[in-house]
């Protein structure tokens, strides 16, 4: 037999009001309304379930047992369709985010303790990985990336303005093998390369010219799919890296790492936050964005 939700609906709420009429207000339908769909569940189900007199209203045997079955369950709707309602719309609730280890270092970690402080009843779950994640595939409301090119069922917001990149290695390093003047010059030095992990493809290295940008196909003998690795990499004075600015800014002022080239190199298109269409409206993830765009100033 199906369901007849409505009608049990109609019947739950004549048992706890005592009357049609009450059932009817608190339901906001009309009283020949309720009447109809209660004598069509009675019908269905071939039984009695209320006995009616001109000042009252009691349940039958029938109708005890089904209120007992018929009442919680409706509560447990009910509430399940607030949870439903208010799910996304309020600051509270579980944000799982994909990112780069190295963005939540440079993005993502300075702004924990204000954004926790503020919306304490926010979790946050963060899942730190290179790979391009797949939002839907992995139950995550959003991720981070270079540039705003996504998926069409995909929206990207814009977190950073463009950023700049650099060449650096350690002083030892640079002692023992020269400075690179040129870009060309990389090719006489051992370059530490980055694998992108979705793609498997190792990341140019871009450089600006007067004639607009270009690469340099350098090589080495180390390669790392991600940008710590590689970073650490050359403060062993294991090669040159190619990274952002920012993310070894603290490394350059305590001269831990030298950059160079610095004439020759660009921006970087700027890291955007990408989720499906459908979160646009989520109350936690605008929170998010919106708080990591106040402290980067975009």
């Amino acid at each position: 037999m199906r369901l007849p939700l409505a009608t049990l609906e109609i019947f739950t709420a004549i048992a706890r009001h005592g009357s049609l009429r009450a059932a009817a207000d608190a339901l906001g339908i009309k009283p020949s309304t309720v009447s109809h769909q209660l004598k069509a569940l009675e019908e269905q189900l071939g039984t009695a379930l209320f006995i009616r007199t001109t000042r009252s209203i009691s349940l039958t045997e029938a109708g005890r047992a089904l209120i007992r079955g018929a009442g919680p369950a409706f509560d447990q709707l009910s509430e399940a369709v607030e949870s439903a309602r208010s799910t996304g719309h309020a600051a509270r609730g579980t944000l799982k985010l994909a990112m780069p280890e190295f963005a939540y270092h440079l993005y993502v970690g300075p702004i924990l303790k204000s954004f926790c402080a503020e919306y304490p009843e926010i979790e946050l779950e963060l899942s730190l990985t290179d790979a391009l994640s797949d939002i839907l595939g992995e139950e995550l409301h959003a991720g981070f990336r270079l540039g705003d090119r996504v998926a069409q069922d995909m929206v990207a917001v814009r977190l950073t303005q463009p950023l700049p990149v650099v060449v650096v290695a350690s002083p030892d390093y640079l002692a023992a093998r020269g400075i690179p003047e040129t870009p060309r010059d990389l090719l006489l030095h051992n370059c530490i390369r980055y694998r992108f992990q979705s793609s498997g493809h190792i990341a140019p290295w871009s450089f600006q010219s007067n004639e607009g940008e270009y690469s340099v196909d350098v090589q080495g003998n180390l390669i790392a799919n991600t940008l710590p690795a590689t970073i650490d990499m050359a403060k062993r004075g294991l090669g040159l890296a190619y990274t952002f600015r920012a993310y070894v800014a603290p490394l350059i002022d305590n001269r831990v790492l030298t950059p160079v080239l610095d004439d020759h190199l660009g921006l970087t298109p700027g890291f955007f936050m990408y989720f499906p269409r459908e979160y646009k409206s989520m109350m936690p993830l605008r929170l998010f964005v919106d708080h990591i765009k106040q402290q980067q100033g975009v």
